[in-house]
């Protein structure tokens, strides 16, 4: 078991700090997805500067891969990795990228071409490289918190494409008129996530770990064995020794293997899985390039991709209603399943229905994005001990 020393001289005190803790989480959350949704919400300038390569087809697939391949590497070596550093890692590899993006840009003045789209591709990689150590960190770092925690950093997340594609309408109604009017919300929309990438940077590695809040429930998670948080632990000035009781342990306190904990999860998994599976057949790639030409004009993805996105963010509070929180495994799986339906929905809707039918077709897909994936993370860690978990298999 773990012994807990505190160098800050003070006993054991009732946590607090939670709301702060919160509104840390939502930050995070939006530092974990803002760039990305930057690179996808500007769709139509890249469109623009790349009219042959497809690119919110393309960035998208090369994201997907060395995201769910990064997330497998550092799931099957989980129990070495060192918690603290792997989310200030991610959350660092998320500034550069994101610097870079615009550094690209503004190098090339804004001029497309085979070489600008590859570096973008690069980019794109290393933005799916980022979100594997971050969003797979930082799960499971909160799963054994509060399940408002968990909820806020999902709630950010999705509040990363609301805030993004709020920015995206002003400087559409801004610079419309303006020339270069989409390569200026470009810059505008990758300065703003640069600095938010940088603020999540200051505030995992300072403020987080030092709430009181956070400290014990890190220190609640180190007595029931886990090892990744003594460094967060020993940032907040309390460190940890472990000493071994084999004879006390028994086979229900045993530490889950890889294998094990997939198992026995393996309806939230694929639950998790073909959500996103589902999501990403239409979003935002169908948006851009399968809707057709509509009164909107040029407003038209921007306006569906908006509305996506704000319908996402509200429906990931609808659990916090009780009431209202789907609980059951198996009414999960066939809400999950059943949105399939959705994909030969769009087809239809965009080859004979009208803008109206679209726009309402996408509300309903951000809103089962976000409140099912809401509830398959709240609910999936129940009954673990922190020394169970491993965010990674969430993810």
């Amino acid at each position: 078991m773990a012994r807990i020393t505190s160098n800050d001289g003070g006993g054991a005190r009732k946590p607090e700090g939670k709301y702060k803790a919160m509104a840390v989480c939502f930050i995070l959350g939006l530092g974990s997805l803002v760039s990305w949704n930057s690179m996808l919400t500007i769709g139509d300038y890249y469109y623009k500067l790349f009219p042959k390569y497809h690119p919110a087809r393309v960035l998208t697939l090369v994201y997907q891969p060395f995201a769910i391949g990064t997330m497998l590497i550092l799931a099957y070596n989980e129990s070495k990795i060192n918690t603290r550093m792997r989310n200030l890692a991610g959350f660092t590899l998320f500034f550069a990228s994101t610097f870079l993006v615009l550094v690209l840009d503004l190098a090339t003045s804004g001029k497309g071409g085979i070489g600008p789209y590859v570096g973008l591709c690069v980019l794109a990689a290393c933005f799916g490289i980022a979100d594997a150590y971050v969003e797979g960190g930082m799960v499971g770092d909160l799963c054994f918190m509060c399940p408002e925690f968990i909820q806020s950093y999902l709630a950010g997340l999705a509040a990363s494409g609301a805030l993004i594609s709020l920015l995206r309408v002003l400087t559409k109604l801004a610079f419309e008129k303006s020339h270069n009017g989409l390569r200026k919300g470009a810059i505008l929309f990758f300065a703003i996530s640069t600095f938010i990438e940088f603020l999540s940077i200051i505030l995992y590695a300072i403020y987080f770990t030092k709430l009181p809040i956070v400290k014990y429930y890190r220190t609640k998670a180190a007595l029931e064995g886990s090892k990744t948080v003594s460094a967060d632990l020993a940032a907040a000035g309390i460190q940890t020794k472990t000493t071994d009781q084999g004879g006390q342990d028994n086979k229900q306190g045993e530490r889950l293997n890889n294998k094990q904990l997939f198992l026995e999860n393996l309806d939230y998994a694929a639950g998790l899985f073909l959500i996103y599976v589902a999501t990403l057949s239409i979003f935002p790639g169908f948006l851009y390039e399968n809707t057709g030409s509509h009164q909107l004009g040029t407003w038209y993805p921007i306006v569906l991709i908006a509305i996506y996105n704000v319908v996402d963010l509200i429906s990931r509070y609808i659990p916090l209603v009780q009431w209202l929180k789907l609980e059951s495994r198996r009414a999960l799986l066939i809400a999950i399943l059943s949105r399939f339906l959705l994909i030969p929905a769009f087809y239809f809707t965009a080859k004979y229905g009208d803008q109206g039918w679209m726009i309402l077709l996408t509300s309903f897909l951000g809103l089962t994005n976000g409140y099912l994936t809401v509830c398959v993370l709240t609910i999936a860690p129940r009954g673990y001990k922190a020394s169970f978990l491993k965010g990674e298999l969430s993810i």
